[in-house]
Parts: C-alpha cells; structure tokens; sequence
C-alpha cells in the first residue's frame, strides 16, 4: 500500500533544490568576476556597414569612444560601439553590442550588430528578421523620440515578433549611445540638459549679436581711469602718456559656445567637434574675445594658473578660469567679426554646478597701478541670458528627459489599463470566491469568460505570456549587473510578474497557472470543448500521476543551473515551452516547434492540462515558493478522502490526494472543490445534512394536526 508523500520529503526536495541552484550562482559568479572585457576594436566591414558613405576611418579614441568618418577628406560623422559608449547591456544582463553610425546633422546612417546574447533572440527570430529591425533606423534623426510599435499599421518603428522587450533594448542601446556621442562632439551639446543645443544653422557675426548669442561690454579708457581714480589710484604709471578718455580701453565679447550654432559658426567645425570631444558630458564652453589696450588674460595665469582678471558669476556661486581649460584662438571663422586682439575659450565643467539656462554675469577685473602696497581693482560685468531659441518647449523636454521604459508605459497606456482591469477583476474573483463558489453557474460563466480573456487578449493579442525564461533572466540580472529599467521595458509583463509575485503570498502559484497562462487557458479551453464532444478522458492511476509530477521541477533546475552556465544552451532548452511558438507567435514558425505544440494539445484532449502537470518548467518555478503562501483559502472538511473522494476525483489537475490533502505546489486554484464544498446536492456531508432536516421535517406533524387532535405541543 502506497504511504502518503510526508511534509519532511518536499522540505528535502526543496532543500536540495535550493542547494543546486546556490552552487550555480555561485559557480557563476566567480566565473563572471574572473573575466575582464577584451580590447575592443571595430571591424572595418561592421563600420562601413554602419556608414556606407565614409571612405576613410579614423582611430577609436574620445570620450566617449567613436571612430571619426571622412568622406572626400571632410568629416562626415563618426562611427562607435554602443557597448564601449553606453556599456550597453541586454535584458539578460549580458553584453549587448551595436555598431552605429551616425552622420554630423545627429541622422543614424546605419546599425551593425557586433554582439548579443538577448535569450528570445537565439531561437525563432532569423538573422533576416533582425537586420530589417535594424535597416529602420538609418535616417533616423536621434533628436526625435522613437516609438518602437508591435503592429505595422501602427506609426512608429516595428519592433521584431515575439521579441518585444529585446527590441526595445537595441532600440535604447542605440539611441543612447548615438546622443551621448553627439553631444561629447557637439552635435548634440546640450550636455543632457534639454537645451537645444544641436540645432545649427549658418551665421554670422552680426546675426549672433543680433540675437543675443554674444553680448558685448565696451570700456573707453575715460570710464577705466576714473573707476581707477576714484579707489585712489592710477591706470598707468606716471610719466606714461594716457591715451584719450573716448578710446577703447577694452572691447569685450563673450557667449555660450556650446550651442553647435555659436561654437562651430564661429570656431569652425573642427575645432568645435575637438574641444566638445574633449569636454566631458555636461561641461559648457565659453567664447571671450577682445580687442583694444587691455588684455583681459593678464599675465599672472603663466604663473599662478589662475585668470585673475575674469570672474563668472550665476546666483551665489563664482567660477574663475584655469590654464587647464583655457583654449587660445588666433582666429575665427565669421569674415564679418571685428579684428580681435585676443580669442579665448574656456572650459566650464559640469559637475561646478553652473547651469547654461539660467542667467549669469561677466566681471572684468581692471587693475590700476599699485600705490601704498595696494593695487586698486575695479569692476566692469556684462550680463548673459541664453536667448530663447536654446530654450526647448516644456512639452519637448518632458518627452526628451524621460526615459525610455516610462517613454514605453506611456504609449501603450491603454494596454496597461485593460491589463489592470481584467487584475482587478481577478482579485475580486479570488477575494469574494466562497460567494462565488455557491453560485455554479455563475462560476462556470466567470471562468470560461476569464480565460477566454486570458487567451486571446493577454496571450494572442498583448502577448503577455509569462516564460520559464523571464525567471532564468531575473536571477541571472541579481548576481550580475540588475537595472530595473530592463525590466520595467515590457510594461505587461512586469504588472503581471508583479501581480504574480504578490499572488504567490497569498494564494500560491495557482492564480497564475490557473488563471493567468495563456496557454494553460488554451488546453483547459480546448478540454472543455473536447468533454462537449465526449472525448474520453484518461485520468492516470494516482501513483503513476504523482511520480509525474517532479519531472517539471528536475527541468527547472536543470535549466536553472544550465543558464548560469551557457546562456544559450539554456535558452535552447527553454524551448521545452510551447509557449513562445503557440502564445507568441501564434504558430507562424518552423513546422517543429509548431508540431511539438500540437502534441502536447492534442495531449491535452485527453489528459486536461497535460503540459502544465508533468513539463511546465515555470510551473515548477513557482510551486517551489507555494508552501510560503499566508493563508489558507481552500475550504475542507474532514470527511475529504475518507470517506468522501468526490472533490479528488473531479479536481481537473489531479491535485487532491486521496486522503483529501490539496497539494499546494499542484493546485491551480481553480475552484472546482470549493464548487464542490458549497453544493448541498453534491457534497455528502452537506447532502446528509440537509436529508436529515427534511426527514425531521416530515416527521414533525403540522399546527393544524395538531389543533385537530386536541393537543397543543409538538413532540
């Protein structure tokens, strides 16, 4: 006689199981912190893949890194790794490396991939499916948000079938290393800070005073000397002929040359794409020029390093200017400009705090002569406010600043609300379930309607089906470079492994499998039809059925620890699951995948649910946690199993045991038992219940009968 499974064997079972996987995490993570990246060099065929038009490369060099691009000896844009810009990762948190190349107007002239190790990419999607995802971004101009779209009448770029969360990573890699590259050369110069920066049009000198680009301060040596003379001293030593009062002792013109319209009009483009190239991200530049008898550098920095005759004020900071950011000109480009004595550009670093939207002011420091031990100092300043054209819409950098997952909440906002709903919904089924449970009929038409919903809008139409492969990826994530961002791409699945997550607390793994899975809704769908048309269904002896069940937990583990191991391999192993060939891609692949598909349904004509009892491998990943949930929900008594097995019997999965224990890690929550407990005309306890009542009933004689034989009491 076969003895009941003990609590001490699955604590064993558990136990081991953990032990497994904590020797592969293990394993894993000493192999991963023992390799060191390689020197990366960009193949010649993958640069001119990712800029056709460039006849001739350059070094890698920068930061951050990018091959600059000429075409008939003019600098035509640069080429770089996404990998070696962004440190780009996939949602595997394994190297993720694209080849971009991008042109001198920030227009993406084309994308190679150098390396990816995106798991749902390694099966089912072909090289050719991946190099029309990337063939859609050459022309794409990198200032414009991208709206990566699952349908083709949709607008936007068509992210590839079946790879939703993996396009949207390429996507980002590319888009973000393309800007940080343009704005380390002043494509983009803004720095991140939603200015429009990377605008340019030609101008000319004349133009960007007009506009407020430069602003100039004119001192006449009339105004230096009685600043001087009224501190007490002179501006020239005595003896030294002073030139008339209404000539120019200092003509001054300063602006912000970050912006690609002041800084390449007036530097040239090459010298512009050099100093932001050598700029760190977020660092501003500022153009100083002058002309007549004072020099606005003074001496003292040959010495000291410090330009002591110039001082930079914004709010309650000040900012003076080190020889290490000073740039000398001997010209500029405009042909327009006035002949300036001095041309100057300093370099204002990011992490100073100064902020090129708000306004700040110029002082000039104009030294006087030394008299009794002092050397009398006045002030000029000129005040700067970057004209309004820099300035971009509050619309625009509320879509430019937010990133990209929230950029992908927000325009699939009405997928997200009927996800929601249909999880409330849920709730209310599983919170209010006793009320439910009493009303058979309306039971069956909630439950047959809900996964209905489950299968064609979560699973055919949203294509929210939770995989083996999100939890492989998750764990994997934890032990080596976790981003959240990652996950919070795919803004369906992460609700749902939420929802599942907090699920599995209270009710336990069954919310999922028994409401949640697409397709665990097609085979139980698809067994409901089958019992319609009297299929027989074959019910394995209960001993075979339970030596059945661990096969699913031994294929977690082993593509748990597989995973940690070769990525790939497992990956290829996950496909174990159906789910991505009939949920996914809706049998449009390989005649394989697709047969393999139709048997474990043709299977489950049979033996309801057949996949999900004995191969699930996500099954057995959340059955593990089952027995942690907090409550009990389901209803029993103690007759169950003995002598009552009307419940194990007409459970669908098979999850009562004989002796009426619901197994936890097996249940789907279905609510068939609990159908069951509250039916008065099927339960036998209830049933006897209510016999006896109608026997006492029968055997009490009425009022009437009563009065009639003359007595008043009731025996």
């Amino acid at each position: 006689m076969r003895n009941p499974p003990s609590g001490g064997r699955h604590a064993r079972q558990a136990i081991l199981a953990v032990a497994v996987a904590a020797f592969a995490v293990l394993l894993q993570f000493d192999r991963a912190n023992a390799q060191d990246l390689p020197d990366y060099e960009l193949p010649e065929a993958q640069m001119r893949q990712a800029f056709p038009e460039g006849d001739a490369f350059g070094a890698l060099e920068g930061a951050p890194p990018a091959v600059a691009v000429h075409k008939d000896g003019q600098l035509a844009g640069y080429v770089f790794s996404s990998r070696q810009t962004v440190q780009s990762t996939g949602y595997s948190a394994k190297p993720l490396d694209l080849v971009v190349g991008m042109d001198l107007a920030g227009i993406i002239t084309g994308v190679a991939i150098a390396e990816h190790n995106e798991p749902i990419l390694i099966i089912g999607v072909t090289d050719r499916d991946l190099d029309t995802f990337i063939a859609q971004y050459v022309g794409v101009d990198i200032r414009d948000p991208v709206r990566l779209t699952r349908s083709h009448r949709e607008d936007g770029l068509h992210g590839v079938s079946g790879a939703t969360i993996s396009s949207l990573v390429m996507n980002d890699a590319i888009l973000r290393s393309a800007r940080a590259v343009a704005t380390s050369r002043g494509i983009l110069g803004d720095g991140g800070s939603g200015l429009r920066f990377d605008d340019f049009a030609p101008a000319g000198w004349p133009e960007l005073v007009d506009e407020g680009s430069l602003v100039r301060l004119t001192i006449t040596t009339g105004e230096a000397r009685r600043a001087i003379e009224a501190l007490g001293g002179r501006l020239v030593p005595e003896g030294v002929p002073l030139p008339a009062d209404d000539e120019s002792f200092l003509d001054l013109y300063v602006g912000l040359a970050t912006p690609a319209r002041v800084g390449r009009n007036l530097l040239g483009e090459r010298a512009y794409a050099r100093l932001m190239s050598e700029a760190q991200v977020g660092d501003q530049l500022l153009f100083v020029a002058g002309q007549g008898l004072y020099s606005f550098k003074g001496y003292n920095y040959r010495r000291s390093g410090i330009f002591d005759r110039l001082q930079l004020i914004q709010g309650n900071r000040s900012y003076r200017f080190a020889r290490e950011s000073y740039q000398s000109f001997e010209t500029i480009e405009p042909t327009d400009a006035p002949a300036l004595r001095e041309i100057a550009v300093f370099a204002i670093a990011g992490e100073t705090g100064f902020d090129p939207a708000r306004p700040w002011r110029l002082q000039v420091l104009v030294q006087g002569e030394e008299s009794a031990g002092m050397t009398p100092t006045a002030l000029f300043e000129l005040s700067y406010d970057l004209p309004r054209r820099y300035l971009a819409p509050p619309e625009e950098l509320s879509e430019a600043d937010a990133p990209l997952w929230l950029q992908n909440w927000l325009g699939r906002i009405d997928e997200i609300a009927v996800l929601t709903a249909g999880l409330a919904f849920l709730t209310l089924i599983l919170v209010f379930q006793d009320a439910l449970a009493r009303r058979r009929r309306l039971y069956l038409v909630l439950r047959i309607g809900f996964l209905t919903y489950t299968l064609l809008w979560i699973g055919w139409i949203a294509g929210a089906q939770l995989s083996v492969v999100n939890v492989l990826t998750f764990a994997d994530a934890l032990i080596t470079n976790f981003s959240w961002e990652f996950f919070l791409l795919e803004p369906l699945i992460f609700i749902l492994w939420s929802y599942v997550a907090v699920a599995l607390m209270f009710w336990g793994r069954g919310v999922f499998c028994g409401w949640l899975c697409p397709f665990g809704a097609l085979q139980e769908l698809i067994h409901r039809l089958a019992q319609r048309l009297r299929v027989p269904e074959w019910r394995l002896p209960f001993g075979l059925h339970e030596r059945l069940w661990p096969v699913k937990y031994i294929t977690f583990i082993a593509l748990f620890a597989l995973f940690l191991y070769d990525p790939i391999a497992a990956v290829k192993g996950a496909e174990v699951e159906p789910f991505k060939t009939a949920i996914v891609l809706k049998f449009d692949r390989a005649w394989p995948f697709g047969l393999y598909a139709g048997v474990l349904l043709v299977a489950g004509l049979f033996v309801n649910r057949f996949y999900c009892r004995y191969l699930c491998p996500l099954g057995g990943a959340l059955a593990l946690p089952a027995r942690l949930r907090m409550f009990e929900w389901l209803k029993r008594r103690w007759q169950c199993g003995t002598p009552c097995q009307i419940c194990a019997h007409r459970c669908p999965v098979q999850a009562i045991h004989p002796e009426g224990k619901i197994n936890p890690n097996e249940c789907i929550h279905c609510l068939n038992c609990q159908t069951n407990y509250f039916d008065a005309t099927l339960c036998p306890p209830l049933l006897e219940r209510r016999k006896r009542r109608e026997r006492a009933r029968r055997s009490k004689p009425s009022i009437r009968d009563a009065e009639r034989e003359g007595t008043g009491t009731e025996t």
